[in-house]
């Protein structure tokens, strides 16, 4: 992350995003797939790193193998074609104030219940409780139902997850390097893949 100053003079925490450029690598219609949307590929790599059925769908595309797909559902008939280079002027204008981001989430491993779900813990270290600082505390009930609820908040696995971030405020677009910054932070670890909506 960095920041930026606003005309106010306000420091505002913002994320610098590298956004394209992007190939449309197959473009889906009502009448062949049953839905209408359009591929995107980014991050370009050498042909020893992509599958045979992956240098083939790219071949038929034009281009040089990607990375990354993705797909965005919408009608895009006749707007774009195969080969198509998207960068980050052509979507992210400045008109577009808002965008939603989608990522995966740091992954923290397994966790205990006072990470995971901010408990308290059993109280304090006086009295005999020489161990249970950060335990869950009582699980069941009594004799019935004699076993613990499905969805009860327990220790377990904790991020490496599919996370969506809604109206992140566009503050700035670089078009000569395809770079988007956005207000605030979103998913997901340095250098790592993120889908943008507009």
């Amino acid at each position: 992350m960095t920041s930026v100053f606003s005309a106010e003079g306000k420091n505002i925490p913002c994320t610098v995003i590298e956004a394209g450029p992007c190939v449309v690598t197959q473009i889906r219609t009502v009448e062949k797939d049953g839905y209408a949307a359009v591929q995107l590929a980014y991050d370009e790599i050498t042909e020893k790193h992509a599958s045979k059925a992956l240098l083939g769908h790219f071949k038929k595309a034009g281009t040089t193998p990607r990375r990354k797909l993705v797909e965005f559902k919408a009608n895009f008939a006749g707007e774009l074609k195969l080969g198509d280079v998207l960068t980050v002027s052509d979507i992210f204008n400045e008109g577009v104030k808002f965008v939603d981001v989608v990522g995966t989430s740091k992954g923290k491993g397994f966790q205990g219940v006072v990470h995971r779900y901010h408990f308290q813990g059993v109280g304090g270290a006086t009295h005999g409780q020489h161990n249970r600082l950060r335990h869950p505390g009582s699980l069941g009930a009594c004799a019935w139902p004699s076993r613990v609820f499905p969805g009860t908040r327990m220790a377990g696995h904790m991020g490496n997850e599919r996370v969506k971030v809604f109206n992140l405020q566009v503050v700035k677009v670089i078009p000569e390097n395809n770079l988007l910054v956005i207000k605030g932070s979103v998913p997901g670890a340095k250098g790592s893949y993120l889908i943008m909506e507009a």
